[in-house]
């Protein structure tokens, strides 16, 4: 009787499939480590950007609308990170003749070294992006702001913070839990960027009759994100 021999080939393929199930082990637990790592997803990440802008400032003291700086918010689904131009209206540096060429506050403060050679240069300025969701989520923004979702329901009280911190969870089961009751997180639309803004009375009752009036049935089937 003759004994079937596997060709020599297969114990270099036996080599490579261990490499690829070893490789493979070390990416999925990379992976695994990196989407439940809660400096990087949960609650309190806070990084530090190329230039320390004080929210608490701008939006709490100065009163700045946040569709100043974040111009798409009620537009698209992206709400845009303020372009240089937008800065400079207030932050221009001082030009050769020794004067600030447009409106100018701090000019020669080094912690707008990073804009200033923004403006110069024509390349962006390396913002670090805190709320981040992973590529697989759709999140429109604008659908949210026009049925009276404040910034304030997901970014938390933006204008009391100096640097600013996640302070939501931003977890699927956090998103179906708002949108299979969202009546607590509704306002009128004209105050959406108002973030210290309260009810008149039961914030569910004026909730539920904001979804009334806009017909807002928020749904909670996987397409909805996942698309």
């Amino acid at each position: 009787m003759n004994r079937f021999l596997f060709p020599r080939w297969t114990n270099k393929f036996l080599a490579l499939l261990g490499l690829l199930l070893l490789g493979g082990g070390g990416y999925a637990g990379t992976m695994f480590l990196g989407v439940t790592d809660p400096v990087t997803l949960n609650p309190g990440f806070v990084p530090e950007q190329p230039i320390p802008f004080s929210h608490k400032i701008h939006a709490g003291q100065l009163k700045l609308d946040c569709r100043y700086c974040h111009t798409n918010v009620d537009k698209g689904a992206a709400s845009t990170i303020p372009a240089t131009a937008t800065c400079i209206n207030c932050h221009s540096p001082i030009d050769k003749s020794g004067a600030p060429a447009l409106a100018s506050v701090h000019p020669a403060s080094t912690k707008l070294k990073a804009l200033h050679e923004s403006w110069e240069t024509g390349r962006s300025v390396p913002w670090v992006k805190i709320h981040r969701l992973p590529d697989f989520v759709f999140f429109n923004h604008s659908a949210h702001v026009n049925r009276g979702v404040s910034c304030v329901v997901c970014h938390g009280r933006i204008d009391t913070m100096d640097k600013v911190v996640q302070s939501r969870e931003l977890s699927m089961a956090w998103c179906i839990e708002c949108h299979s009751n969202p009546d607590p997180n509704l306002r009128p639309v004209e105050f959406i960027t108002k973030l210290d803004w309260q009810p008149q009375g039961d914030p569910a009752e004026v909730g539920a009759q904001i979804r009334a009036e806009k017909n807002i049935h928020p749904k909670t089937n996987c397409a909805v994100c996942h698309r």
